[in-house]
């Protein structure tokens, strides 16, 4: 491939994904980090609530939908659990947690954060039309960095003579960071 071409062809791809370069890496980091905080959504309103719960094995997801409207949470559930004698009931808009033994819990109701909701969206999506989208932008980054490894043909900058090393090194740090944190 002439250098002209490769040259042109890095530059179109990168300018026709930088925005979605952007969000990705934008909306990946937030995602590692949505442990300790939860970026798509803030806080609106909490509320401190005590009831009397059935044993463990009556709460149903019907249970839990029952639960909430007497609360005064009319929104969809997405789901319910019991983890470490806690009930965890969430809905569109609401996280509901409730100790067992107690019947002490809270209810936080919440609102999408805009922009950042829709950006961790992306890393979400799972509609047939996206996955061939993120496909063709997945070949599209490989294109990109083959056409950048290949653009300077000469000199001390080459591939063949300097970036063959960063890119062993881009490819082994990763790979220490899988087998050492897993």
């Amino acid at each position: 491939m002439k250098q002209q071409k490769i040259r042109g062809l890095h530059r179109d791809l990168g300018y026709f994904y930088i925005g979605l370069i952007i969000s990705f890496a934008f909306s990946g980091i937030l995602m590692n980090h949505r442990d300790s905080w939860h970026p798509e959504k803030y806080t609106v309103e909490t509320k401190n609530i005590v009831v009397k719960l059935p044993p463990e094995e009556l709460i149903s997801e019907k249970y839990a939908e029952s639960l909430g409207k007497e609360h005064g949470i009319d929104d969809k559930i997405r789901r319910h659990s019991i983890k470490k004698g806690t009930l965890k009931i969430s809905f569109e808009n609401h996280d509901v947690e409730i100790d067992m033994k107690t019947g002490k819990g809270e209810i936080v109701a919440f609102k999408k954060t805009p922009i950042i909701s829709h950006a961790m969206k992306l890393h979400k999506n799972t509609s047939e039309w996206w996955i061939y989208y993120s496909d063709i932008f997945g070949i599209s980054l490989i294109v990109i960095a083959v056409t950048g490894a290949l653009m300077i043909p000469y000199g001390k900058f080459t591939f063949k003579k300097r970036g063959w090393k960063l890119a062993i090194a881009g490819i082994v740090f990763p790979l220490l960071f899988l087998f050492l944190l897993s």
